[in-house]
């Protein structure tokens, strides 16, 4: 791999989401040599990935390159590479591009898409985890838009302009928004010999509301935004299979459709070599003390969405969403300080900031500790939070400029198809 021998404590960190760059952060120059890992040279910003889907923003906008969060990091380091296994025993990782020996190990590898076994489903939906998936959603969805406008019947206009969204938690919930604004603002006037009233956009979920991890007041409120926009909700709804044309769910109802979108859950991305005993088989997360320690390891620790937690609170690990992972990955780098230096480390504490979606133009739910509310003022907040939350002036710049733009216009700039998908 490269890497400088050093006499200085090595801390390795596998994944650079929000967890591995907040540690990296908070570690930079710190008498610490860091080596951070990932399979990607960027940190993807996420929670925007449906905004890539929906033609609203370029993947470059939302996604910052490693080696520039740690440029002036002396003693930090960066290895584009898939870790294979951990061998514990001789505190070393396998990598596609060779064997490194670690002091600390800090597993921050995310999730994945979680299809419950369900293969068909696998092979044939859409799913959005990355920027490549996104980008994929983004040339499906306009390639669709291009053969309905040349199909020689209207079943097959209607099986390219039908779109099924599976699970109505906040990402499921945002990205039927955004279609829905496609067909309400984009489609009339780039597609004008097509009728929208062909376009229908279905979101399914398996709970009796929406967004079930947030309030009932968010729920109904975002619900009612999404009716207004033209999505058709179903609850109490489970999708039993799906061939690539026909979608078949548990209360017998079949929709054709040529674009099927999973956005029904997620699972943990462990790397082979530890216990088995150490990992939450439902969710493959590994399971860890106050201080992140993975169970029965000393020196091995995990963050993020890969991490659970058990508390008073958060019985079944803390959500996995941006804002834990963020806090354990600060609080971590200071509790690996503590521990070179024979220190007594602090336990993590989750302080919950709230949780937000938005639902389109004018249209967000937040739920705060103490305050719920939605509308205008509700989608003003998410998207400052969100503009703040970028990695890099230059994203936020660029994401601003894009979101004004869209605003005045009722405009999508980025509809192109520059790398068409083929199923």
């Amino acid at each position: 791999m490269n890497i400088p021998k050093s006499n200085l404590p090595r801390v390795v960190i596998i994944g650079g989401g929000f967890a591995g760059v907040s540690l990296s952060k908070k570690l930079a120059n710190k008498n610490i040599q860091i080596v951070l890992i990932d399979k990607h040279n960027y940190h993807t910003f996420q929670p925007l990935l449906y905004q890539v889907s929906s033609s609203g923003l370029e993947p470059d906008s939302i996604a910052y390159p490693l080696r520039k969060i740690i440029k002036k990091h002396k003693t930090s380091f960066f290895r584009l590479a898939e870790v294979e296994t951990i061998v514990p025993k001789q505190n070393k990782i396998v990598t596609t591009i060779g064997d490194l020996n670690y002091d600390y190990l800090v597993i921050a590898t995310g999730t994945k898409t979680n299809f419950f076994g369900n293969k068909t489903i696998e092979s044939n939906s859409m799913p959005m985890k990355t920027v490549s998936q996104a980008l994929d959603i983004r040339s499906l969805i306009l390639q669709n838009f291009e053969k309905a406008a040349i199909a020689s019947t209207k079943e097959e206009r209607e099986a390219y302009l039908n779109f099924v969204i599976v699970g109505a938690g906040p990402t499921g919930v945002e990205l039927a928004g955004a279609i829905a604004e496609l067909k309400n603002h984009i489609l009339p006037r780039d597609y004008h010999d097509l009728d929208t009233k062909d376009m229908r956009i279905h979101l399914l979920e398996g709970a009796d509301r929406v967004l079930p991890p947030m309030s009932f007041h968010a729920s109904k409120k975002a619900q009612q935004f999404l009716k207004a926009l033209g999505v058709e909700v179903h609850c109490n709804t489970f999708v039993k299979d799906y061939d690539g044309i026909s979608v078949t769910t548990n209360s017998g109802l079949i929709m054709q459709s040529e674009t099927l979108i999973w956005a029904a859950g997620v699972t943990g991305a462990p790397i082979k070599g530890l216990n088995a005993n150490t990992l939450m088989e439902n969710a493959n997360r590994y399971r860890v003390n106050h201080f992140n320690q993975v169970e029965g390891y000393d020196n091995i620790f995990a963050i993020g969405d890969i991490a659970l937690m058990e508390t008073k609170s958060y019985s079944k690990g803390h959500p996995q969403v941006a804002q834990p992972a963020i806090q354990q990955g600060i609080l971590l780098g200071k509790n690996l300080i503590k521990l070179i230096n024979k220190k007594a480390m602090v336990p993590f504490e989750y302080k919950d900031k709230g949780s937000m979606a938005t639902i389109g133009r004018n249209k967000a739910v937040v739920d705060l500790k103490h305050y719920k509310f939605g509308g205008f003022f509700a989608w003003f907040i998410w998207m400052f939070i969100h503009l703040m939350s970028l990695v890099g002036f230059r994203n936020r710049i660029v994401v601003l400029f894009n979101w004004t733009y869209n605003y005045i216009n009722f405009d999508k700039a980025a509809r192109l198809i520059i790398r068409p998908f083929k199923k």
